[in-house]
C-alpha cells in the first residue's frame, strides 16, 4: 500500500465518524435555561405550597445535573464508564458521611 493509498484510506476514516454539531447544545441550553426558569417561577410565586416547591427544586436539580454531566461533560459518550463508576462512588462515599453525621448529631 502507497503513502498516497494509506493518507486516502486514513482520511475516509476519519471523515466517516459522526460529528456532533451545535444543534443539540443549542437545544440543552435551551432545556437547562427552561429548567431554570421554572426553578425561579416555582420560588418566586407565592402562594404556593412550600412542600411542593421544595419537591420541584429538587426534581429540577437532578434533571440540571443529569443535563450537565450528560451533554457537557459529554458522560453520554463511549468510553466514559470510570468516570462515571467514580462519580457514583464518590456520591455512595459522601452520602454514607451525611447520614453518619446526622445519626451521630442526633442520638
Amino acid at each position: 500500500m502507497s503513502t498516497a493509498d494509506h493518507q486516502a484510506n486514513h482520511d475516509v476514516v476519519k471523515h466517516s465518524e459522526r460529528h456532533e454539531g451545535p444543534q443539540k447544545h443549542i437545544i440543552v441550553f435551551i432545556f437547562s435555561i427552561i429548567l431554570t426558569a421554572i426553578a425561579f417561577a416555582a420560588v418566586s410565586a407565592g402562594g404556593v405550597n412550600a412542600a411542593f416547591t421544595v419537591i420541584l427544586l429538587l426534581v429540577m436539580a437532578v434533571l440540571q445535573v443529569l443535563v450537565q454531566l450528560g451533554y457537557w461533560m459529554h458522560l453520554k459518550d463511549r468510553g466514559h464508564l470510570m468516570p462515571i463508576l467514580f462519580m457514583i462512588g464518590g456520591f455512595f462515599v459522601a452520602g454514607t458521611a451525611i447520614v453518619t453525621a446526622l445519626y451521630w448529631v442526633w442520638w
